[in-house]
């Protein structure tokens, strides 16, 4: 058996999709049910991929979870895979890709 080695810390995840597409900033707003493991299970989607968010905003409105994400340095195509990713989660009602501006937006607004 080889050696076992230290694992040395990885530096972000290349883009290798789309490597000549320009990276943009994207805003994710989901709108789930509110389930005590939901933010995790969005959050981990981002984790898997060594992406760190530049904002998460969470509301909770009686049953319903309001989350805004901004995600900087993605392609549009990797964004939208992370978003159809995000759709497939277990209780999320909706997921809203678009693009953002640098600054932050106001959270989204659950229905009511």
């Amino acid at each position: 058996m080889p050696p076992l080695e230290a694992v040395s810390p990885c530096s972000p995840r290349a883009d290798v999709w789309n490597v000549n597409n320009a990276h943009c900033r994207v805003r994710y707003q989901l709108l789930a049910e509110a389930e005590p493991d939901l933010l995790c299970r969005a959050l981990n989607l981002f984790a898997l991929q060594f992406l760190v968010p530049q904002a998460v905003n969470v509301e909770r409105r009686d049953d319903l979870l309001a989350l805004d994400i901004v995600m900087d340095g993605l392609s549009w195509h990797r964004a939208q895979v992370i978003a159809e990713k995000l759709r497939n989660l277990i209780s999320v009602c909706s997921v809203d890709l678009q693009a953002a501006d640098s600054h932050w937006a106001q959270p989204v607004q659950a229905a009511g």
